[in-house]
């Protein structure tokens, strides 16, 4: 009689010759089970005990989350989204100003009161938010490094509502830049901070929905301030009252995380930096292990963590910069995370600023029709980037950007073609304008959830708060030259201008196939192995077939514990 040993190891070896019909070939997902159905005996039905799936090689997240997989409705895992929902308040804060700025500088009595007339005062005083972002970059890695996630929301909170009242109480121009620079400080050390905490908090199970949503309530500020300028639109006479409450409701934001911050958890991996395991322990096991303290998810979490993270690495000494340059994993992702600060701000001029002055140019110059079209543009990007985040962890990040590169590239092609030919024929016009949608939507269903999560998949913990930093440095960098060259270069150039972003979103594309790693379906401790690996990319891509046995625990298919 054959023993339960030699059963178990006939029923993984006959998974080998049975796993190809049952897996679909072209499953992109990293969890895909596909339940087999149960038969008494081995010898009597072809059929096998457990779950079939294919995961990604060497991920032991993957194999995990096949035996213990929660559900998005529990009580605990709704009240981790309430936590991370305060944290994407950080997110809000720059989307408030994002399309804030663009509505009321579009504003006759704005205008008239300071001066923003020409292309290049509108690229200033818009600028001048981002080189705020510049300056603040330095000192909100280690704002966040050393006193802890929630210190550098809190910090980043109180320096914004300090920009938003000043901006809000303006009087001359001078007082709009100082209350531009502050509120540009403040919302760069909110970025960091936020970042980090939401992936860090994030449950391994469903880390791309959630670290995605962080980049998506950016839209949650867009959308009411552009609605509520369009609005203020239709309110005549020569009260301020129509762009002042658009600047102050930038405060709303702060406000809330001044509110709940504290009520939060610190982050498991900032307490593990501290050398305070079992606090890390006691977060995870209520946030991700359901309240077990048996979890395998958290046992494993806790196991990387320990080998990871270190108790004297850089995030320590403020100065201290090297991880991000100090070997060649550490350029590889920095390099990763100068491309998305790149491809993800030159792609086209800020909309968010400048869709009035788009439009303008492709015929359209009613206020009130192009504060309208300016605020429908949020509405349609939140939507992509909410379905967006439904199928990040199923496909991947790789494969969505490219996609989304390709998109962009043509509807900024057609955007190009009906710019120039535009003239005298209104139709050709409301085509390019259509077409800013499309880029718009292509946009948002990949890179605005990717922006915020694959920074911060990247980077290794100790260099993960400076990196983020950094990442913002560059972004604004890239993101302050975009601002203030796209509405000169549209006096200037007109249609000609948009071939620069053309080439940027081509060249995007075959970079983002060459270089970029996968991060779906991993722990982001795990990403270690990836980036120490010869071909970082093919060992990203690897995958393996998996069995849930009769033990209960997930083994390849032959017989090895995964």
């Amino acid at each position: 009689m054959a023993s339960p040993t030699d059963d178990k190891q006939s029923s993984l070896q006959q998974l080998e010759y049975v796993a190809p019909a049952i897996l679909p070939a072209d499953s992109d997902s990293p969890l895909t089970p596909t339940s087999i159905e149960k038969s008494s005996s081995f010898d009597n039905s072809p059929r096998l005990d457990g779950q079939a799936a294919e995961v990604l090689k060497g991920s032991r997240l993957a194999s995990a989350l096949l035996e213990e997989r929660p559900s998005p409705y529990s009580f605990r895992m709704l009240r981790l989204w309430a936590c991370l929902f305060v944290a994407y308040m950080c997110s809000a804060q720059n989307g408030f100003d994002a399309n804030t700025f663009g509505g009321v500088s579009a504003m006759p009595n704005f205008k008239k009161q300071f001066g923003v007339d020409q292309g290049t005062t509108q690229g200033f005083l818009a600028a001048i938010y981002v080189l705020g972002n510049v300056v603040g970059s330095f000192v909100a890695g280690p704002n966040a490094d050393r006193y802890g996630r929630r210190f550098g929301m809190f910090t980043g909170s109180i320096i914004s509502l300090i920009g938003a009242i000043l901006q809000t109480a303006a009087q001359r121009e001078v007082h709009i830049i100082a209350g531009r620079v502050i509120l540009g400080v403040g919302a760069v050390l909110l970025g960091p901070a936020g970042q980090s905490y939401v992936i860090e908090m994030s449950h391994p199970a469903y880390r791309g929905i959630m670290g995605g949503m962080y980049q998506v309530c950016f839209f949650l500020g867009t959308i009411i301030s552009t609605w509520l300028e369009y609005g203020l639109s239709y309110y005549g006479g020569q009260s301020t009252i129509n762009w002042r409450l658009p600047m102050a409701i930038q405060a709303i934001p702060a406000l809330i995380l001044l509110t709940f911050v504290f009520f939060l958890p610190e982050s498991p991996r900032w307490h593990m930096s501290r050398g305070q395991d079992e606090k890390a322990r006691e977060i995870l096991v209520k946030y991700h292990g359901n309240g077990n303290p048996d979890s395998e998810i958290v046992k494993l979490e806790m196991e990387e963590m320990k080998q990871v993270i270190t108790t004297g690495g850089s995030d320590k000494r403020w100065w201290d910069y090297r991880d991000l340059f100090n070997s060649r994993e550490a350029r590889y992702r920095s390099f990763l995370v100068g491309c998305i600060a790149f491809f993800g701000q030159l792609d086209l001029p800020p909309t968010s600023y400048y869709f009035p002055l788009m439009v303008q140019t492709a015929g359209i110059t009613s206020e009130q029709t192009q504060l309208l079209l300016n605020a429908i543009q949020t509405p349609v990007m939140m939507v992509s980037s909410l379905l967006g985040i439904q199928v990040i962890d199923r496909f991947g990040r790789r494969k969505l950007l490219m996609w989304s590169s390709l998109w962009m590239s043509i509807a900024v092609a057609v955007i190009i073609g009906a710019t120039a030919t535009q003239q005298g024929h209104p139709g050709i016009g409301i085509l390019g304008i259509a077409f800013i949608y499309v880029f718009l939507v292509a946009f948002a269903f990949a890179w605005t959830p990717c922006q915020a999560l694959y920074p911060t998949e990247v980077l290794a913990y100790n260099a993960r708060a400076k990196g983020l930093g950094m990442y913002g440095l560059f972004q604004n960098i890239v993101t302050f030259i975009n601002t203030y060259a796209a509405p000169v270069g549209i006096d200037n150039d007109s249609w000609r201008f948009y071939f620069l972003y053309l080439a940027v979103d081509a060249v995007g594309i075959a970079v983002i196939y060459i270089f970029f790693v996968e991060t779906k379906g991993r722990n982001i401790e795990e990403m270690d192995a990836i980036f120490n690996d010869k071909h970082p990319v093919r060992a990203s891509l690897a995958r393996q077939k998996v069995v849930v046995a009769e033990d209960g625990r997930a083994h390849d298919v032959h017989g090895n514990a995964a």
